[in-house]
């Protein structure tokens, strides 16, 4: 009986802390948390031999943007990009160029390197590669004298 009661004193104790401890934390502490927490999923799922269409570069681009509180437009503007692109880029009927990705990391302040970033769009692309059966049909009929080899 003693014990539990110790429990929930100190349970209720640490609730507390916890609460001061939010309430402490300045708003650019947790958007550098939210960021540094992105920055790892997007790079264990990078090394995950598994694919998610849910984890598209677009789902994490939407996760970067939410606590920046900034309308589309906003931030295309911060990028120097079109909001059409940025649009297309989210909703994945576009891949982000080069600078795009850069300008995303400089953005950050470095909090999400351009290669983790680009890892991600890599991924994208082995799994495209691997799954588009249609491009594989069209492409090996332009491919002639094929080596007679089995492996």
């Amino acid at each position: 009986s003693d014990w539990s009661s110790d429990v929930c004193s100190s349970d209720l104790t640490l609730n507390e802390l916890r609460k001061r401890v939010q309430e402490q934390t300045t708003s650019k502490q947790k958007l550098l948390s939210h960021l540094l927490q992105l920055k790892y999923q997007i790079e264990d799922y990078s090394k995950n031999a598994t694919y998610d269409t849910n984890r598209s570069f677009g789902y994490f681009l939407r996760e970067y943007l939410k606590p920046l509180n900034k309308k589309n437009k906003e931030f295309a503007s911060d990028i120097d990009i079109d909001e059409t692109e940025l649009s297309q880029i989210l909703n994945q009927h576009r891949k982000p160029a080069d600078k795009f990705i850069i300008r995303l990391e400089i953005h950050s302040n470095k909090t999400i390197p351009a290669i983790t970033w680009f890892r991600l769009l890599e991924k994208e692309k082995e799994h495209e590669i691997l799954t588009d059966y249609a491009m594989r049909r069209n492409e090996s009929r332009h491919v002639k004298n094929r080596l007679q080899l089995s492996i």
